[in-house]
């Protein structure tokens, strides 16, 4: 990198919406520009917008007002440039890489969940100088104990729980939510845990469903007039189906107990990001910028404790943070008698 210049520096996101987004966006572009005077460039689309040499210039005002806005002023793709499909006569790797250089960047900041880690690590094994940051509301980025987006889901996910427990109640039902979460549980986990739930079942803990309709039988001989069973969306079930719909009719039909499946879907990662992700993208965001100042790439920044630090891209990409067995929250859940799915 040429010490004499004025740095440029690219941003994106990809993979799924999520809150928190442009508060990253935020993070990276203001303390580029205010602090060290670099000038920044988002593309449209996530990796589609460097495909198509797509993107626009980000000045200081253009970032102000983002902070509390869901979304991403970007905009979003899944495209996976690494990924083999139909076009195979277009090099999309080579073609980011030229226009990577064509626009003079000196470095690209990709902001974005396991599969967008994945490929920044790629990216980077190509010749360019990379930085991720990890988002998502399933907040299963390897390597980091908390993405942004998380804790607002967590919110929205807790008070659909939360105002479940209002109906269960008046109408004497069993009431199974879905959360999201892909193949881990830390959303169905918290939210449950958060929103009071009876039964919490996870991609992490194998399920029996004859063990979870003995519990609610038991529940209904105390007296317990409804129950509230949340449910990860990554859980094993027939195909055809969703997690929470053939747990439901498991239930109906295994304890003659009027049971109501609710899925909560996109809502969760819709919305204005809750103060903590603000807070924690703004400051992904700005330790983004300090490792591209100190010319330290290849890295995602990550949370570790109280502290952000950075990890090599190549020790996260393809991997999946999962809840442990032995969890502290896993444990406190069996302590207070919630069932998690098995006898254990």
């Amino acid at each position: 990198m040429d010490k004499s210049k004025k740095k440029r520096i690219g941003i994106l996101t990809a993979g799924g919406d999520c809150p928190g987004l442009n508060a990253a966006i935020r993070g990276v572009g203001k303390t580029a520009i205010v602090k060290y005077g670099m000038e920044v460039v988002g593309f449209s689309s996530g990796f589609l917008g460097l495909i198509n040499k797509e993107y626009v210039h980000l000045e200081e005002k253009r970032l102000s007002g983002i902070l509390t806005l869901g979304g991403t002023i970007l905009g979003t793709s899944r495209e996976k440039p690494f990924k083999r499909g139909s076009q195979l006569d277009i090099n999309k790797p080579a073609l980011i890489k030229q226009h990577y250089d064509e626009l003079g960047l000196d470095a690209l900041v990709c902001i974005g969940g396991n599969g967008t880690m994945k490929t920044a690590s790629l990216l980077a094994n190509e010749g360019m100088n990379i930085i991720g940051i990890p988002k998502t509301i399933d907040n299963d980025v390897w390597g980091t104990d908390l993405t942004f987006g998380f804790d607002s889901a967590l919110w929205i996910a807790t008070d659909a729980i939360d105002r479940l427990h209002t109906t269960a109640n008046s109408h004497n039902r069993v009431m199974v939510i879905e959360v999201m979460g892909h193949d881990a549980g830390w959303l169905a986990l918290y939210s449950g845990v958060a929103g009071g739930g009876d039964v919490i079942l996870i991609p992490e803990i194998e399920y029996q469903m004859p063990v979870v309709n003995k519990y609610l039988k038991a529940r209904a001989r105390k007296k317990k007039s409804y129950s509230i069973v949340v449910v990860a969306e990554g859980i094993k079930f027939p195909a055809g189906t969703s997690a929470a719909t053939y747990v439901a009719e498991q239930i109906e039909a295994g304890t003659g107990l009027e049971t109501r499946k609710t899925i909560l879907g996109y809502i969760q990662r819709g919305g204005s990001p809750s103060p903590m992700d603000r807070i924690l993208a703004t400051r992904f965001g700005a330790y983004a910028v300090e490792l591209i100042a100190k010319e330290k790439f290849g890295k995602m920044v990550m949370k570790k404790g109280e502290k952000i630090k950075a990890i090599s891209l190549d020790e996260v990409g393809g991997k999946i943070r999962l809840v442990p067995q032995k969890h502290p929250l896993v444990i406190k859940a069996r302590g207070l008698g919630i069932c998690l799915g098995t006898g254990k």
